[in-house]
C-alpha cells in the first residue's frame, strides 16, 4: 500500500480523503492556498505545505508547485481529488514522470474522454448507446444548422471541451441556434482554451443517471450501480440518489453493462463515472460523458454497496486487489446527498461571508462530509460547496424521513446558503414520488 499520500485539492473533498489515508495508516500531506490556511483540512493533515495566493491558477491548479510540495515532503503519491487538476492529462504524466503514483486513471484515458466529440465516437463503436449529434466539431456556424437540420429542434448546443455543466446552451430554432452557437463558442475558447463545439439532441423531459464504474488493478472493469443526479440548478448537480428511484432491475443491468463496455474502451483504470441521460418514457440512456476522476457524489455509492471508494482508488494505485468480491457487487439500502452550498436559496447566486455559526446534525444514517467550520471565511476564489449532507437507510421513504430532521437541525449562519432549499424539496410531491427529472427545480421556482 501507499505510505504517504498528497492531496492535491482543498475543502470537503480534501479532508474526505485524508480521512481513509490516516485510517490505513497512510501519512497525509495537505496544500493549501493563503485563503485557505484555517480550514480543517489543514490542521487535519500530518503535514501541510502553503502553495500560493488564492486564486487558483497560482494555487490548487499550479502544477510546478504542486510537484514542488511532492518532493519537498517525501509524498509518494498525489491523488487529485475532483476539479482543478484532476482530469489534466498533462499533470496525470507529469506525476508519473516525476517517480510519483498518480492515484486515477492514466493519462492516456484522461484524454481519450475529455474530448466530448472524441468520447462520443468511442462510446459508439464500443456499443454504449449516444445520443443522435455530430460526430465532428461543428466548424462554423453553418455547419452547427446543417447538422441541427439533420438532428431535429430543439438541440443542445456543447462545448466539446467542457464539463461540470458548464459551456452549454439549448435551441429550439435556428434563430435561437445562432444565438447560442456564439455564445457557446466564445465561453468555451475563455474557459477551456477550446473553442470547438457539438450539437446533440435535446430532451425536454429527461433523468440524468450515472454510473460509478472502477477499473481493478487486474485490468477488470466493475461497475457500483447507479445514482440519480436529476435535481439541477444551471446544469449543475443539488442532490443526487442511489439506487434511483427511475431504473429497474432490467435497465440497471443494461445500463451498467454499458458503462462497464465504456471502461473496458479505454482500458480504464481507478474511479470513473459514466455520465447518460434517461428518457423517462421509452427508458432509453445515452451516453453523455465520463468523468475520469472521483465524482463529488461518491458517498451514496459507499453507504449503497459498502465500500470506501477512496480506500479502493488507493488499492487500485497500489496494485491491490479490491476490499469486495467483484463478482458479489449487489445494492442494499438507499443513500441520498444534498450538496450545502454558500448561495442564494431562491437563485442560486454565491454567496460568500464569514461562518459565524456552524452546526452539524447526528443521529443514524447522518453523515456530513464538510469544508468548513465555525469562524471559517468562506472566499469567492472557488465553488461554493460547504458540506455534503448524506442520509442513508434501509428504504428511500426511511432515508427522505432522516434528511427533513437532518436539515431541520443544520444551523449555518453567515454566508448565504441553500439549506432551506432542501427543506422545500423534501416537501416536494414530485420528488417525494421519485417521478421527477432535470426540469424539477426550474417548475420549483
Amino acid at each position: 500500500m501507499i505510505e504517504s499520500l498528497l492531496v492535491a485539492n482543498r475543502g470537503e473533498i480534501a479532508r474526505r480523503i485524508i480521512r481513509t489515508a490516516k485510517r490505513l495508516g497512510i501519512r497525509a500531506i495537505a496544500v493549501y492556498s493563503e485563503a485557505d490556511a484555517d480550514l480543517p483540512f489543514v490542521a487535519e493533515a500530518d503535514e501541510a505545505v502553503l502553495i500560493g495566493p488564492p486564486n487558483p491558477a497560482q494555487s490548487y491548479r499550479n502544477a510546478e508547485a504542486i510537484l514542488a510540495a511532492a518532493k519537498s515532503t517525501g509524498a509518494q503519491a498525489i491523488h487529485p481529488g475532483y476539479g482543478f487538476l484532476s482530469e489534466n492529462a498533462e499533470f496525470a504524466r507529469t506525476v508519473e514522470s516525476s517517480g510519483l503514483i498518480w492515484v486515477g486513471p492514466d493519462a492516456d484515458a484522461i484524454t481519450a474522454m475529455g474530448d466530448k466529440i472524441n468520447a462520443r465516437n468511442l462510446m459508439a463503436a464500443a456499443g454504449v448507446p449516444v445520443a443522435p449529434g455530430t460526430t465532428d466539431p461543428a466548424a462554423d456556424l453553418d455547419a452547427a444548422v446543417m447538422a441541427a437540420a439533420g438532428i431535429g429542434y430543439p438541440v443542445m448546443v456543447k462545448a466539446a471541451a467542457g464539463g461540470g455543466g458548464m459551456g452549454m446552451g439549448v435551441a429550439v430554432d435556428e434563430a435561437a441556434l445562432r444565438t447560442e452557437y456564439d455564445k457557446v463558442r466564445a465561453f468555451a475558447e475563455r474557459m477551456f482554451g477550446d473553442g470547438s463545439v457539438l450539437i446533440e439532441r435535446y430532451f425536454p423531459r429527461v433523468r440524468h443517471v450515472e454510473v460509478q464504474i472502477l477499473g481493478l488493478a487486474d485490468g477488470r472493469v466493475v461497475a457500483l450501480g447507479e445514482r440519480e443526479c436529476s435535481v439541477q440548478r444551471r446544469n449543475q448537480k443539488l442532490v443526487e440518489e442511489s439506487p434511483s428511484p427511475a431504473v429497474s432491475p432490467e435497465l440497471r443491468s443494461r445500463l451498467l453493462a454499458a458503462a462497464v463496455r465504456a471502461g473496458e474502451a479505454v482500458s480504464y483504470r481507478n474511479a470513473g463515472t459514466v455520465e447518460c441521460l434517461l428518457d423517462p418514457e421509452t427508458n432509453e440512456f445515452f451516453f453523455l460523458e465520463m468523468n475520469t476522476r472521483l465524482q463529488v457524489e461518491h458517498p451514496v455509492t459507499e453507504y449503497v454497496y459498502g465500500v470506501d471508494l477512496v480506500e479502493e482508488q488507493l488499492r487500485v494505485a497500489s496494485g491491490l486487489a479490491p476490499t469486495f468480491d467483484p463478482d458479489a457487487l449487489a445494492p442494499s439500502g438507499h443513500a441520498i446527498e444534498l450538496r450545502i452550498n454558500a448561495e442564494d436559496p431562491k437563485r442560486f447566486l454565491p454567496g460568500p461571508g464569514v461562518v459565524r455559526t456552524w452546526v452539524e446534525p447526528t443521529g443514524e444514517g447522518v453523515r456530513v462530509d464538510s469544508g468548513y467550520t465555525e469562524g471559517n471565511t468562506v472566499t469567492p476564489f472557488y465553488d461554493s460547496l460547504l458540506a455534503k449532507l448524506i442520509i442513508s437507510g434501509a428504504t428511500r421513504d426511511e432515508v427522505l424521513e432522516r434528511a427533513k430532521a437532518a436539515v431541520a437541525a443544520f444551523q449555518i449562519e453567515g454566508p448565504k446558503n441553500n439549506v432551506p432549499f432542501f427543506a422545500e424539496l423534501l416537501t416536494n410531491e414530485e420528488f417525494l414520488s421519485g417521478a421527477y427529472d432535470t426540469g424539477i427545480v426550474s417548475r420549483m421556482r
